[in-house]
């Protein structure tokens, strides 16, 4: 059997250790510690923007925190991409809200902006104002910001960016993380960069930041006993994980490279399959292109052709199942165009990691060459 190829494996730059032994030399095992302040300052840095950034346990419980800085409570609506991982839809859970799920538009396979601006005309017809509204930046695609911010401010909603998938990709030159009312990172094991778990929350002020620190970190008030006046959580990132996460950000750059370069290779080796297509890059768009993605011409193809990329182990995956086709959700509203459905149908993630070698690419292009021919 051949070696296995993974979908998107962690990729280290060897630079962690030191930052990690740091860590071990000076007894900073516990949580917090210079690590994340470091890690912290270095995302800001990246980001090139008035950001203030708190590290936490993952990209979900940045989000948690999001919902709760905009104020989201019981019976509150909150408006999700469809197209997407569960995770940006199960924090609106957590609070007790209810997700208002709206479809995708084809150009960038992000949220609709018509599907949008209808969905929240129709909630506030129905006595149901959205509290906010997540977007997402799909497999490092962006989504289309001046639109969604554009009906985002005509009817007054937030938005959080939920850019997990999107850490150095751009929109319009600007890096998204950077767009939303708040926005999300998340550094799991299979994301551009990994901190094996984590996330970062994204904020404007630095009073939010505060808010979210104090939140994260089980709301301890000021005291010298331990004092509790709000429900706390323990979303903190540990300074062992900020030390790996140190060490990745030396290197963002290269594997967003990489992983363009995965894509580009594809894309060119593909070029006159008639089977297959690609999401292109609309103009002003960059993608760090996370795992690069095909449509096939049936879900019958892209079944047959998954399974026969496993039986040379080889990982391959379906795009996201959208939300609403989710049986957690049946009964959620949505406002559904058929895109994402088409999407789930006939896409198909390939192998996309920054740690691919030539061969590897190869033997996936061999692969999938042999099964059309």
């Amino acid at each position: 059997m051949n070696p296995k190829i993974w979908l998107s494996s962690p990729h280290m730059s060897g630079n962690e250790q030191s930052y990690i032994k740091e860590a071990f030399d000076t007894n900073w095992i516990a949580p917090l510690g210079p690590n994340v302040t470091g890690f912290e300052n270095d995302i800001k840095g990246y980001l090139g923007e008035e950001t203030f950034v708190s590290a936490l346990s993952s990209g979900t419980a940045a989000l948690h925190l999001a919902l709760i800085l905009l104020d989201v409570k019981v019976g509150d609506e909150v408006i999700c991409q469809s197209k997407t991982f569960s995770a940006s839809a199960n924090p609106i859970v957590y609070l007790g809200a209810t997700p208002v799920f709206v479809d995708s538009e084809r150009e960038t396979w992000n949220i609709c902006p018509i599907q949008l601006e209808i969905a929240i005309k129709d909630r506030i017809d129905k006595g149901n104002k959205p509290k906010a509204i997540i977007a997402v930046h799909l497999y490092g695609m962006p989504y289309n910001v001046d639109k969604v911010m554009e009906i985002a401010l005509k009817y007054n909603i937030p938005v959080v960016e939920d850019s997990a998938e999107a850490l150095g990709s751009q929109y319009n030159g600007k890096k998204c993380g950077t767009f939303g009312d708040l926005s999300i990172l998340s550094f799991n094991g299979n994301k551009i960069i990994t901190t094996s778990g984590g996330g970062a929350l994204v904020t404007k002020s630095l009073k939010d930041k505060d808010k979210a620190v104090f939140l994260a970190t089980q709301a301890r008030d000021n005291a010298p006993h331990y004092l509790h006046s709000n429900i706390g959580y323990n979303y903190r990132m540990s300074n062992i994980l900020a030390g790996i996460g140190r060490g990745q950000m030396t290197v963002l750059d290269n594997h967003v490279a990489k992983r363009r370069s995965n894509y580009q290779f594809y894309s060119d080796a593909f070029e006159n399959n008639r089977n297959i297509t690609f999401l292109n890059e609309p103009k002003g768009y960059f993608s760090n292109r996370w795992l690069s993605c095909i449509l096939l011409s049936s879900k019958s193809i892209r079944e047959d052709l998954r399974l026969a990329l496993d039986k040379v182990n080889i990982e391959s995956r379906p795009l996201w199942k959208p939300m609403h086709q989710q049986p957690i959700f049946k009964n959620s509203p949505s406002y559904i165009n058929g895109v994402s459905d088409e999407l789930f149908d006939k896409g198909l993630c390939l192998p996309s990691g920054s740690n691919l070698s030539d061969a590897e690419l190869e033997r996936v292009f061999k692969t999938i060459n042999k099964f059309f021919n």
